[in-house]
This record gives C-alpha cells, structure tokens and sequence, in this order.
C-alpha cells in the first residue's frame, strides 16, 4: 500500500533561473543508470520478494517508497527549468525545435511532453529495468544498494557543480545528503548481518564443495619479463572473510584446446563444415 499527501513535495523545489540544459542533465538523475528510478525500483524489488527478518524487507519498503518521492522532487525541478524554453519565447517562433537543438535541450521536452520530465536519461533513452538488482540475497543486495547509493550520489554532486541555481543547490545538496544516510544504511545492514563473515556470498553453500586450490588465489594473467602482479591486501595474508590466505598464481592454460566436433547435418551450417 502506497499513500501521497496531496501533491506535496518531499523537500521544496525552487528553481530562480529556468535552464532548459539542466533540465536534461536532470533527466540523468531519473532514468539514468545512476537515477532514482533505478534506486526506487529496486529497493521495492528487493522488498516485495525479502525472506527471513521483516525489519529487512520494510526498511527496504521505507527507502523505496522516499525514492518515489526523489523522482517527484526531480520531475518539478525539470519542469520548473523548462519555464520560459525557446518554444515559448519570441526569438524561437519561426522554428522552436531548431532552437532548442542548438541550445543543447532535450527536443522531446518541447515537443512530446508540453515541458515535463521522462522517464529517460540525459541523452533520452528510456529507462529499461536492465539496472535493477533483487537477488533475494540480502547480503548481496545491501552490496548492490551501496554501490547503487554510490553512484547517484556522484552523479547529484556533478548536478550540484554544473549550476549556480540557489534553488537546484539546495535541492541536490538534500539528495546528495540522503544519499550518504542511505549508503550508511545499507552498509550498516550489511554488518548487522555479520559483514566480512557473512562472505563469500551465499554462505549457505558449503565452502569444502567449491575447488579451494583458487578459492583465494589472484589470478596474474600479465606477461613479459617486466610485467609485475598488482599487488595488494588481495594477494597476501588473510583473505577478507578470514577464511583463507590469499596467493598468487601465474596463470597457464589448464585445459585442452576445445574439440567440438563437426556441425550437425540439420543445422543451418556450410557442408565443409559437417566434416571433420
């Protein structure tokens, strides 16, 4: 169950100088990889299929639903940019689209969308799931939120650099803030659930199953006498679960070159090749 409260914003969005350019940079913070559809709608699908303690899955439901309400704040400040585009003023009337192109706006603002937002990135391409994380894993999805969290908050720090709008300043420097409560957030549930011991992930498998000759072992692909290993807490001393130590290994090729025999006579292959 989702609630609104009569179309009141989340934090005030103000905008004192309209930039049809930034109202499609901002278009990158809602259907961008790094955006707010792609944080809103995975953290409810991560709540919707949650197993196992319920503070999870409703802390992933409260996040969810104050991501609904980012993708609001963002399409008003869209909007609130596109006041006074070159489709509405003067100059431009002969031939708007051309000008708004070479003004740098998003032309379908001014012609598919009477001066609305998207749900596209900054270039318009519209946003399509292929970003949403929901493993059921709720170790790996704390993971991926954080990551998620990163993200989004480099791009709303790059939006916040990109304007001297004190309105749009004040409005990233809000997301930018919950952006770092929600990094600590997920990291903190990560911990709670018992951090580097809960690695490797899922630690329901049993790890004597796995090949534990590479289980902690870097793999060095380099060649060449002056080629060195990147070296690091990834290649010596105790893994980062503290189940292991790492190493090293220079890789060789372990197994034979494929044979995969002729093609079949009933594929759509040539006929030299159903020969051996």
């Amino acid at each position: 169950m989702f609630y609104h409260d009569g179309g009141k914003l989340q934090y005030p969005v103000r905008v004192e100088k309209p930039s049809p350019i930034f109202a499609k940079a901002l278009q990158q913070a809602i259907g961008g990889v790094q955006g707010e559809v792609r944080v809103c709608l995975q953290y409810l699908f991560q709540a919707w299929g949650a197993r196992g303690p319920a503070k999870y899955r409703d802390m992933l439901l409260e996040t969810g639903t104050e991501e609904m309400a980012h993708i609001e704040m963002l399409a008003t400040a869209v909007a609130l940019n596109l006041e006074g585009a070159p489709l509405e003023q003067e100059e431009a009337a002969k031939d708007p689209v051309v000008m708004a192109a070479m003004g740098g706006m998003n032309i379908q603002h001014a012609i598919g969308t009477c001066m609305a937002a998207m749900p596209v990135d900054s270039e318009g391409v519209p946003f399509n799931c292929s970003h949403v994380y929901a493993s059921g894993n709720v170790a790996a999805d704390m993971l991926a939120n954080a990551t998620a969290e990163s993200t989004g908050r480099m791009l709303a720090v790059q939006l916040w650099k990109m304007t001297d709008d004190p309105g749009m300043k004040d409005m990233l420097s809000y997301m930018i803030a919950r952006d770092t409560m929600h990094q600590n957030q997920w990291l903190a549930a990560w911990e709670e659930l018992d951090g580097p011991e809960n690695h490797p992930i899922p630690n329901s498998f049993p790890q004597e199953n796995e090949n534990s000759d590479y289980a902690y072992a870097f793999m060095s692909f380099g060649i060449g006498d002056d080629f060195k290993t990147p070296s690091g807490e990834w290649t010596k001393g105790k893994s980062f679960d503290g189940k292991g130590s790492n190493s090293v290994v220079r890789m060789r090729p372990l197994g034979d070159k494929p044979q995969l025999g002729a093609a079949s006579p009933k594929s759509a292959a040539q006929k030299g090749q159903m020969k051996k």
